[in-house]
């Protein structure tokens, strides 16, 4: 007679848990369909090999899942990828990496980054000059760096403004801020594929999306036809942000974070 105990219940708590958060994904990256296949393949697999127990159909059965969990990994490596950053930066577990990354920024982060930064942004903004700056933190962005041509250079607002003045070879890409330094400039970003962001945002405001998904970084979109200054961090936007505004969530990022 079978039994149900609070190890059991924990179970079935646990895999409806499991599916829920894999469903969710699944809609978010527009591969439902999938995981609904996936899901009744599953569920006749476990009905032949376990309860009508055919033996030859299960065998056969058998030798599909186990190359096809290779398959799935390669198949949705993006959606894997994106779920474990997201466990990975959810806040009670961010709080593990302090053990292991040791305080980079100081208060002077303040007045050599984030000050000339902001100045940059509100001079831009005025002129209608399109820009995109991107500040790393923990996860690292050298593929992206890669991307790009290398500065190595102190942050000044005014280097800022040049490289994204119009006539710049360099003013389309991102800039990559590491370390309180500019390291790059014309970094490709991943863009962003995301059906929720508004039709008003270009392809600036994709990019910064799409780096805000894949890593905790920072991005700062300068509107070249609005001239209106936005950040995408975490997956999300800030839009419409004023000096004031911008300032404050850069020093809350950047500073009291840490």
């Amino acid at each position: 007679m079978f039994t149900l105990g609070i190890k059991d219940i924990i179970d079935i708590v646990l895999v409806a848990l499991m599916l829920y958060y894999i469903y969710r994904l699944m809609k978010e990256s527009r591969s439902l369909n999938v995981f609904i296949g996936i899901l009744v393949f599953v569920l006749f697999w476990l009905l032949v090999s376990q309860i009508l127990e055919m033996r030859l159909l299960g065998s056969i059965m058998d030798k599909l899942v186990s190359v096809g969990v290779i398959g799935l990994i390669v198949l949705f490596h993006d959606e894997i990828r994106k779920f474990l950053y997201t466990l990975g930066a959810h806040q009670r577990f961010r709080r593990l990496t302090r053990f292991f990354h040791r305080k980079q920024e100081s208060g002077e982060t303040r007045r050599e980054v984030i000050m000339p930064v902001v100045m940059a942004c509100m001079d831009m903004s005025r002129n209608r000059t399109g820009a995109l700056i991107v500040l790393e933190r923990a996860v690292k962005l050298d593929d992206i760096v890669e991307t790009g041509d290398t500065i190595d250079a102190r942050i000044n607002q005014r280097l800022i403004e040049n490289i994204f003045f119009k006539n710049s070879p360099l003013h389309d890409g991102a800039m990559i801020i590491s370390n309180g330094r500019i390291r790059a400039a014309g970094c490709i970003l991943p863009v962003s594929h995301d059906l929720d962001i508004p039709k008003e945002l270009g392809l600036r405001h994709r990019a910064a999306m799409g780096i805000s998904q894949d890593s905790d970084a920072i991005a700062i979109v300068v509107s070249e036809e609005t001239g209106r200054i936005s950040a995408a961090l975490r997956g999300e936007f800030k839009l419409r942000l004023s000096a004031e505004e911008l300032e404050s969530l850069l020093t809350k990022e950047l500073i009291m974070a840490n």
